[in-house]
């Protein structure tokens, strides 16, 4: 299996830049889209002007579909460990992922490792521009908004890094000399503390909307739909009600049907809040380095994929009678997709992610299945969600429901027989409600096991696959990032 790296390894350390890596988006320019091939340059040749200024912005938003962050890593830390997904492919195939599903994974595992240098190499390039970006003699407003930019792209990876590790170094600034370089864990409140001031930051900065250019960079609703999410997982219930309702007010909608939502056609619709951006370039395979769909595309289909990362029967279980969500989430081997696609009806796996699904006439021979995928990091459906649920903790009981009812009215499709209105004003029965909910509204986007974590049911969800209480709610450090600390970072307990 062939990985792209689009990230030079020296720039862990800050002294190379590579300045050609370009945000590639699903509705822009030719110029942003057609970069030439990746190129170093060193530091001091660089950060002279805005056309410098740029390219840095791009680059690390490029990073951000990189393998370590949108491939095996985040399946490995993000997903398996749920009770939504399993490993899938075929049975001798990576067989690493059986650890995480059965939370039988070590310190040593490489798949936490590239997790971890994943988020700090975007961290890397949010600094490099926060810190060299100031200095640049170049539109004030545009200086502003890239520095905002890139706080947020900070914020997004250290919500990643703290929900899954708990304490971890917070890097704020480049290091100036080596004594900066090992820096022990920071305890994550502090770590939660600083992602909410960058995006509080950030909000007070970026536009609510781009022009055709620049569709896909972040928006001053994907820094606070983020920040809600940051309130939500330390239980700051009236600062998650405060900032869904500034985001419920900015103009976002929930399209008519549910798996339009995921389809290219779709990409950075009216219901996206934040989406990575992926795009398939002929003639520039570099940039077409989006592996996200690919590894997880129908197995023994051309114009499939790998077959990994596939739903769970428990998630189909989870589905209540007739709700469209379900055909639209699972690709059932057998079926013949909506865009027309016969999936096969033998095969490794009975079912797939419909959610990453690309249809097998847009592959091209040459590049990644499914490169033209965007990721979807955050939509507006989860923050009904999150409303309803912060709202229901508050005990508002009717602002609850009706943003509940808002998600479940779209997933009805117009079908008053399914999926009945939720009445109940029992604090205990709606908090139910509100939790199988959002299971399957946004199953298969990587958030089902930190919910679980999150909701204190890790043990009760997750005990029958091996959940250890006061071990499993994180992952342990990588052994080699403690190795080459020299005993500064510490190991998780358990671990």
């Amino acid at each position: 299996m062939k990985k792209y790296s689009i990230i030079s390894t020296a720039l862990k350390v800050g002294k190379y830049l590579p300045v050609a890596l370009v945000l590639t988006l699903s509705s822009c320019s030719d110029s942003f889209l057609e970069v030439p091939p990746q190129g170093q340059q060193p530091s001091e040749q660089f950060w002279k002007n805005e056309a410098d200024a740029t390219k840095a912005v791009n680059a690390m938003y490029a990073n951000l579909r990189s393998w370590n962050n949108t491939a095996f890593a985040p399946i490995a830390v993000e997903s398996v460990p749920s009770d939504d997904a399993e490993k899938g492919s075929s049975p001798s195939d990576a067989t690493f992922f059986n650890k995480f599903d059965t939370f039988t994974h070590t310190s040593t595992e490489g798949q936490i490792a590239d997790f971890w240098t994943g988020q700090y190499q975007s961290i890397n390039y949010a600094n490099q521009v926060i810190t060299n970006i100031p200095a640049i003699s170049m539109d004030e407003g545009l200086k502003a908004r890239y520095i905002a930019e890139a706080k947020f792209v900070r914020a997004y990876c250290y919500f990643r890094l703290v929900r899954a590790f708990g304490d971890v170094p917070l890097r704020l600034s480049l290091a100036t000399d080596a004594s900066q370089y090992n820096l022990a864990r920071t305890p994550k409140a502090q770590v939660w503390a600083a992602i909410e001031k960058d995006l509080q930051d950030a909000a007070t900065v970026l536009p609510q909307t781009y022009g055709a250019a620049d569709i896909g960079r972040a928006t001053k609703g994907a820094a606070l739909g983020l920040n809600a999410k940051v309130a939500l997982y330390q239980k700051k219930w009236s600062d998650v009600v405060s900032l869904t309702k500034q985001v419920m007010g900015m103009g976002y909608g929930l399209l008519p049907n549910y798996d339009s939502v995921f389809r290219i056609p779709n990409e950075n619709s009216k219901e996206s809040i934040f989406e990575i951006q992926c795009k398939l370039i002929l003639g520039n395979a570099s940039a077409s380095s989006s592996q996200y769909s690919q590894v997880q595309g129908v197995r023994g289909a051309q114009g499939g994929g790998w077959g990994f990362n596939v739903p769970t029967q428990d998630l189909v279980n989870e589905f209540e009678a007739g709700d469209p969500r379900l055909d639209a989430t699972i690709i059932f081997r057998g079926e013949t997709t909506p865009q027309g696609d016969a999936i096969p009806a033998t095969g490794d796996n009975p079912m797939y992610n419909q959610k990453s699904y690309v249809p097998f006439s847009l592959f091209v021979s040459g590049y990644n299945e499914g490169a033209e995928q965007n990721v979807r990091v955050m939509r507006y459906a989860e923050v009904l969600l999150m409303n309803a649920e912060a709202n229901m903790e508050l005990g508002n009981t009717a602002d609850a429901l009706a943003s509940l009812e808002m998600v479940r009215a779209r997933a009805r499709q117009g079908n008053a027989a399914i999926l009945p209105k939720v009445t109940t004003t029992d604090q205990a029965q709606l908090r139910k409600a509100i939790y199988h909910e959002r299971r399957v509204e946004m199953a298969m986007e990587f958030d089902r096991f930190f919910d679980v974590v999150r909701q204190g049911r890790g043990a009760e969800v997750l005990g029958k696959k091996g959940f250890k209480t006061g071990v499993n709610e994180v992952f342990p450090i990588p052994q080699n990032e403690i190795d080459l600390s020299a005993g500064v970072l510490k190991q998780n307990p358990g671990y």
